[in-house]
């Protein structure tokens, strides 16, 4: 149940900040529209920072079941779990509507692209990177600065999938496009990055 009241608040917030704007919405209305009482909202969120920081958090949070860790032995494999998890996230209904109230309110509220920063979009690209430093270590891959090709690989998927969406309201690709991607920046990483194991001496 209280889970349940937990998404309602949060998709109700969601909604009004991008209708409204963040400062045009308050707590009080968040409660109404998300069908719980002031007290309840405030037990839980008693600002709206707090709550902003909850909406960027669960948005960004790769679910528990994803699967497996990928595998740092292994470049393609690793890169291909990832590239399609992260798609997956950047697909996820609200992701887009996350981002443009950030955009629309960033000039008198900086704090909300902190927060977007900070609480969402480092913490996954520091994930993407801590992977590619793995590989390193394994010796599947060459990757000398793993931030700078997390940034190339997560920007080859999101250039398509994402990035779009917000200024194309009908960008929308079907999945087989959106897997073509996936594989295409998959092939480009392993072709930059994969360790060349020497031929045996004959």
């Amino acid at each position: 149940m209280a889970g349940e009241k937990r998404a309602a608040i949060l998709s109700a917030a969601t909604g009004l900040f991008l209708s409204a704007g963040y400062d045009g919405t308050s707590l009080a209305r968040i409660a109404e529209a998300a069908g719980v009482s002031k007290a309840t909202l405030f037990k839980q969120f008693p600002t709206k920072a707090a709550l902003f920081d909850a909406i960027v958090t669960e948005s960004w949070q790769v679910e528990e079941d994803a699967g497996p860790e990928p595998p740092a032995g292994d470049l393609r494999a690793g890169l291909t779990m990832i590239g399609h998890r992260y798609a997956d996230l950047l697909t996820r209904p609200g992701m887009t509507a996350l981002f443009r109230i950030v955009i629309a309110e960033l000039p008198r509220f900086p704090e909300l692209g902190e927060a977007q920063f900070s609480r969402g979009k480092m913490p996954y690209f520091t994930s993407v990177s801590r992977y590619l430093a793995a590989a390193h270590a394994a010796g599947s891959a060459r990757v000398h600065d793993a931030d700078l090709a997390a940034t190339q690989f997560l920007g080859m998927i999101a250039n398509f999938v994402f990035w779009p969406t917000l200024l194309l309201t009908d960008w929308a690709p079907a999945r087989p496009a959106v897997d073509q991607a996936v594989e295409e920046a998959v092939a480009t990483m392993v072709a930059r990055y994969q360790a060349v194991v020497p031929a045996s001496a004959g």
